[in-house]
């Protein structure tokens, strides 16, 4: 069985939308989207340069939503991030003034060259959806999704996130280079005007609301929940790693699953689609001995972990 016509055609226009400044990535691209459609967050690990504000952009002007970029530096404050009360020198009150945290789409760049207490600002409100200031609380927008970046190459004046906090991220991407072809695409395309400025709307904010409640619906079969609990079961076993997969992470691994479902025109998740998304879910979920050793980032060798866990267990039929 398939989704609504309606959902199909909707989700189909998003990724190609999307697909019209980011060449050559569609797999990234329907990530991002299941990532929104799951109501979660996403890390973008990659080099400078490679299209993440584009990414970003673009997904913001696609679904008619705003946009914010938060440059992160060692001097960032939190009330740069969720706002400040002001004294109003008519009323004699404060009058609160959102920070760009009330957003739809918010790129936090570079979120690990900030101190630990500017980027627990971010984070509890990525966690919460609300923020608390001078008592009152405020409720963010829907829909609402922060793609963080760092750079994996350049370590030097940065804070790195904590484990607690990158388990609040639903998927870690890298975008990768483009290939040869596309980026003569990115280099003919100098010649017009910005292509993201370009773009319309082909969503609006209710619509991926709807699609948001939607994935709620999509079916999970009990041996696909076994299947994913044996995946996260085996990263809490294994005498290499250390720390396993949260529940949280376990819940992120669900939900996403459906989102990804959706994403690509079904109402049922597959064995297919729980493989696909593992490593994007979990590696930066678990810490391996060695990297407590070494005291550093060992992101390659979680995702292969994760790999030779999913070489290691029995694929449901």
């Amino acid at each position: 069985m398939q989704p609504d016509a309606v959902v199909e055609t909707q989700i189909g226009a998003l990724v190609d939308n999307v697909a019209r400044v980011i060449y050559g990535k569609r797999e990234v691209i329907e990530l991002c989207v299941a990532g929104l459609l799951a109501q979660g967050h996403i890390l973008i690990e990659d080099v400078p340069g490679i299209g993440k504000t584009t990414l970003a952009h673009g997904l913001a002007k696609s679904i008619n939503c705003s946009f914010a970029r938060i440059q992160f530096t060692s001097d960032l404050l939190p009330s740069d991030i969720t706002g400040v009360s002001v004294l109003d020198s008519k009323s004699k009150d404060f009058q609160f003034r959102p920070g760009p945290i009330f957003s739809n789409v918010v790129l936090a760049d570079e979120i690990n060259r900030t101190p630990p207490k500017t980027q627990s600002a971010l984070l509890e409100a990525m966690n919460e959806r609300r923020v608390s200031i001078d008592n009152i609380t405020y409720s963010l927008p829907r829909p609402f999704i922060v793609l963080a970046t760092q750079n994996p190459v350049e370590y030097e004046g940065t804070y790195p996130l904590p484990e607690s906090q990158l388990d609040r991220f639903s998927l870690r991407l890298r975008i990768g280079y483009p290939g040869k072809d596309d980026e003569v695409r990115i280099l003919h395309r100098q010649e017009g005007t910005d292509p993201v400025e370009g773009l319309q709307p082909v969503l609006s904010a209710d619509e991926v609301i709807t699609l948001q409640d939607t994935v709620r619906e999509i079916r999970v079969d009990d041996s696909l929940v076994d299947y994913v609990m044996a995946i996260v079961q085996e990263t809490r076993q294994r005498d290499d790693i250390e720390l396993g997969v949260s529940p949280r992470g376990t819940l992120s691994f669900y939900q996403t699953a459906q989102a990804y479902a959706l994403v690509n025109g079904r109402d049922y998740v597959t064995p297919d689609d729980v493989k696909a998304l593992a490593v994007a879910v979990l590696s930066h979920r678990i810490i391996l001995k060695s990297q407590r050793a070494i005291g550093g980032t060992t992101t390659e060798a979680a995702e292969k972990v994760i790999y030779e866990i999913l070489d290691s267990l029995r694929v449901p039929l």
